[in-house]
């Protein structure tokens, strides 16, 4: 949720003149996460909540968050049991929507950076990764595999950003940019950081920052598919192929770093080589907008991954909400095992629309069953949505 609320953020930050009226709605959608957020980390001194409802018991039931009644487990971390890499993203979250708000909403701002202040400060005075402090609550659900050194790296960026602070700055330089893995998501920030800090690179032309540059571009040159230094697979119809399991998380989140490196580029007339290619803003812009074209309909199967958006859509997504029947059609509660049967198992259509969400997409064979048990596939996620918000507002801004 924190990730989903900063890479929202950012697509505000970066493209909300492109945004039209939508720029409210996506203020709406921050502030809804940002309040949940707030309270999670004010609610007890020494205390960040991170999570409500055993994920274990929750799986096991099908039903509408109308008729919830498995126990509402509340999960924290704290001085004892730390969490570096949860603290860090929510701090992330809070700088970043306190950029979002500062003309809006001056009061709501400041709130939202004193308490990314006190977060990010938790985080790195205790560190450890709530995968060790919180167990089987958060894994293998949501599980840190990239520790958390990169969301330290991503909280210190986005600090810095909002406060201009050399505190934040020693910190991100202490870090450097040796890590450079070659994909982006909830979990793994360094290429997301890389990109941001760029941004002080190229806009400011500040060589303090030309480490982040030049890691960035190392990122790109892993990404772009004619580059000699690719480590990212294709399918044959053009999708960016990362991992089986909700693969087009990966893609939207790349995707992003894609248009807003180009954006950067751009302003400045800057290029740079992969080897002997030269990229330009658009070679990155090309390859966004393939991947764009390719989730919104354009492949092989000429399926849309965005529910409701266009003639062919995923019909039986992994949703408890979309699969079972509203209270108005089905006023009796549905209990924890009712759902399954008639329902999850059911081969009819969901009865109740999803607009807009994106789910985890194709195989690496362009192909999609549309089987609600297939949640690897079939699932929408908040995370791959927000990320899309970025490329979407930049390809419609540039296409009025």
């Amino acid at each position: 949720m924190a990730f989903t609320t900063t890479m929202l953020s950012w697509s505000s930050l970066e493209y909300g003149k492109r945004m039209g009226p939508e720029l409210a709605n996506a203020r709406a959608a921050i502030r809804w996460a940002t309040d949940y957020l707030l309270k999670c980390a004010t609610a007890t001194p020494g205390k960040l909540y991170v999570g409500v409802g055993d994920p274990n018991v929750d799986h096991k039931c099908w039903e509408r968050p109308e008729d919830m009644d498995t126990s509402r487990t509340v999960y924290s971390v704290s001085a004892s049991s730390p969490g570096s890499d949860v603290a860090g993203e929510t701090a992330a979250a809070l700088a970043a929507a306190s950029m979002v708000f500062r003309k809006v909403d001056r009061k709501y701002s400041g709130l939202l950076l004193r308490t990314a202040r006190k977060v990010f400060q938790f985080a790195m005075q205790y560190q450890g990764a709530y995968s060790d402090s919180l167990g089987s609550a958060v894994c293998p659900f949501y599980c840190s595999y990239s520790g958390y050194k990169d969301e330290l790296l991503w909280g210190a960026a986005w600090m810095f950003r909002a406060t201009n602070e050399m505190s934040y700055y020693k910190i991100l330089k202490s870090m450097g940019a040796d890590n450079q893995p070659d994909l982006f998501s909830w979990d793994n920030k360094y290429a997301g950081a890389h990109v941001l800090l760029s941004r002080r690179a190229l806009l400011n032309n500040d060589k303090n920052f030309e480490q982040f540059e030049g890691a960035a571009e190392n990122f790109m040159c892993r990404i772009l598919p004619n580059s000699p230094y690719k480590t990212t697979q294709y399918t044959q119809g053009g999708l960016m192929y990362k991992l089986p399991e909700s693969n087009l998380q990966y893609v939207t989140a790349i995707t992003f770093l894609l248009t807003t490196y180009a954006k950067y580029m751009k302003s400045t007339k800057h290029t740079f080589n992969c080897g002997n290619l030269l990229v330009t803003p658009n070679s990155l812009l090309y390859v966004a907008k393939r991947q764009v074209d390719y989730i919104l309909g354009e492949n092989p199967i000429g399926m849309s991954y965005m529910v409701g958006f266009g003639p062919n859509f995923p019909k039986r997504i992994h949703h408890r909400g979309s699969s079972l029947p509203s209270l108005t059609s089905h006023p009796q509660a549905i209990g924890c095992d009712g759902g399954f049967q008639p329902f999850f198992y059911s081969a009819n259509p969901n009865p109740n629309i999803l607009t807009g969400a994106i789910v985890g997409g194709p195989n690496q064979n362009d192909g999609y069953p549309d089987q609600r048990s297939d949640y690897s596939h079939s699932e929408p996620a908040t995370y791959i949505t927000a990320a899309m918000v970025g490329p979407l507002s930049y390809f419609a801004g540039t296409l009025n």
